[in-house]
C-alpha cells in the first residue's frame, strides 16, 4: 500500500457562507455542492470539503472544531503581490514572509487566519 497525495481535507466551520466567502475573495477558490446538500472549495485537483459545526457529517473527526487546522498552500503568485493582495482584503498577515521547509522543496510563506482561526499559510516554492 502506498499513499499518492491528498484528495480532499474537512474543514468544520462555524459559517459556511462567511467561509466560503473568504475562501473565494482572498484564495481564489470556487465553491462547489455535491452528494444531498454538501458543500466545498475547490481549487487545483483538490478540495476542501465542510462541515457546519454541530452539523458534521458522518463519519467525522472525533472532535471536530472550527479553527483547530493549520493548512499550507503554494501559490505561484510573488509573495509581494500576495501580501498587497491580502492587505486589499482587509486579512492581517500575522507572520512573513519566512523561510519553511515543505513537502517537496524550500518554501517562503506568509501567515494569516481565516474567519473561524484557522492558521493558513501561503507559500512560494523556493527553487535553489
Amino acid at each position: 500500500m502506498r499513499v499518492q497525495r491528498i484528495d480532499h481535507v474537512v474543514l468544520t466551520v462555524a459559517d459556511l457562507d462567511k467561509t466560503i466567502a473568504f475562501y473565494e475573495r482572498v484564495l481564489g477558490m470556487t465553491a462547489v455542492s455535491f452528494g444531498e446538500g454538501r458543500r466545498a472549495l475547490a481549487f487545483g485537483d483538490q478540495k476542501l470539503n465542510l462541515h457546519q459545526a454541530g452539523r458534521e457529517f458522518e463519519p467525522k473527526a472525533r472532535r471536530p472544531a472550527p479553527g483547530a487546522i493549520d493548512l499550507c498552500f503554494t501559490t505561484d503568485v510573488p509573495l509581494e503581490d500576495v501580501a498587497a493582495h491580502l492587505r486589499r482584503c482587509a486579512v492581517e498577515i500575522e507572520l512573513g514572509p519566512v523561510d519553511k521547509i515543505g513537502a517537496r522543496a524550500a518554501l517562503r510563506s506568509l501567515y494569516f487566519r481565516d474567519p473561524d482561526g484557522n492558521l493558513i499559510e501561503l507559500s512560494n516554492e523556493v527553487r535553489a
